[in-house]
C-alpha cells in the first residue's frame, strides 16, 4: 500500500512538471528575445548577474514593438513599473536555456508569455490597397520611416511604394 501512494506521488509531481513546461511556440517574445540577446554578451559579462542586467538595459533602449514590450514587463526600460530582472540574469549567469528562463519567468508574471510577434507582411505577393492603414503604418514603423501629412490611406500607400526600392532587399519584412 505504501509503494501505491510513492507512486502516486511521484506521477502527481510528474504532471505539475509537464504542465508547467512551455509547449512549442509558446513565451515566442520571451525566449527570442533573451536569446538574442544572450548572443550579444561577453564572455566577462556571462557570469556576473549585476554586468547581464546593465546590458539588458542598453540591449532594451534599442528595443522596439514587442521586444520593447518584454523590456517593459522585466524592468530593462526606465519607464517600468516593475522589476525583476534577477530573474533573468542569475539563469542566464548559469547559463541556463532561454526556455526554462521563460517558464521561471512566466510564474512571476503571466503577460510575458502572452505576448506574440506580429505576422509579417510579404510585400512582394500584398496587395498595399487591401492592408488597413494600421498595417501600413507598422511597415513605415518597421522601416524607421515617417509619412509625413499623411491622412488618406493612399497617403502611406504612396509613401510605402516609393521607400520600397530602398528596403526590398532586407530580410526582415
Amino acid at each position: 500500500m505504501y509503494k501505491i501512494n510513492v507512486f502516486h506521488l511521484l506521477f502527481v509531481a510528474a504532471t505539475i512538471h509537464v504542465a508547467v513546461a512551455l509547449k512549442e511556440g509558446e513565451c515566442e517574445v520571451c525566449v527570442k528575445t533573451i536569446e538574442k540577446f544572450a548572443a550579444t554578451l561577453e564572455d566577462k559579462v556571462k557570469n556576473d548577474p549585476k554586468l547581464i542586467e546593465a546590458q539588458f538595459k542598453k540591449f532594451c533602449k534599442g528595443s522596439k514593438n514587442k521586444e520593447n514590450r518584454f523590456c517593459y514587463y522585466l524592468g530593462g526600460l526606465e519607464e517600468s513599473a516593475t522589476g525583476i530582472l534577477g530573474e533573468l540574469s542569475k539563469p542566464l549567469s548559469w547559463s541556463m536555456p532561454a526556455d526554462k528562463i521563460c517558464e521561471k519567468l512566466r510564474k512571476k508574471d503571466a503577460q510575458i508569455c502572452d505576448l506574440r510577434f506580429d505576422k509579417q507582411i510579404d510585400l512582394n505577393n500584398v496587395d498595399l490597397k487591401k492592408l488597413k492603414v494600421r498595417d501600413l503604418k507598422k511597415i513605415l514603423n518597421d522601416w524607421d520611416e515617417d509619412c509625413d501629412g499623411c491622412i488618406e490611406k493612399t497617403d502611406f500607400i504612396k509613401r510605402i511604394e516609393e521607400l520600397k526600392p530602398k528596403y526590398m532587399g532586407r530580410s526582415d519584412l
